[in-house]
């Protein structure tokens, strides 16, 4: 059984920098992805990026392409973000998942709880 989770959020000032952690406790399909979005209060879940099984591909929404980073350990059943020069804009509610991969919701099948982030200005 997958069971995904998210750590590394908090509250931090705009400009800085948070890397997040979803770890995995079950055992995924080498084919699955697996993605970062996040849901902002009054919007539509937000695709942020995603990796395949090796980390040898990456993708990103346009908006995030400069100050993202994804990377994968899959020995460690690990998938990070790394983000740098937070935004207000950034505070969300950061949610992991595993899938088939693509950009919609609809394409992932597992999901974290999700991990908030603040950015104050």
């Amino acid at each position: 059984q997958v069971q995904l989770e998210e750590s590394g959020g908090g509250l931090v000032q705009a400009g800085d920098s948070l890397k997040l952690t979803c770890t995995n406790s079950g055992r995924l399909d080498i084919h699955y992805e697996m993605a970062w979005f996040r849901l902002a209060p009054g919007k539509e879940p937000e695709f942020v990026g995603s990796i395949n099984w090796s980390g040898s591909r990456t993708l990103y929404a346009d908006s995030e392409r400069v100050r993202h980073t994804i990377s994968r350990d899959s020995a460690k059943n690990a998938m990070y973000l790394q983000m740098s020069n937070l935004k207000p804009e950034d505070t969300a509610i950061y949610r992991c998942a595993a899938g088939r991969g693509g950009t919609a919701v609809v394409q992932y099948d597992y999901w974290g709880r999700g991990t908030q982030v603040t950015v104050s200005s």
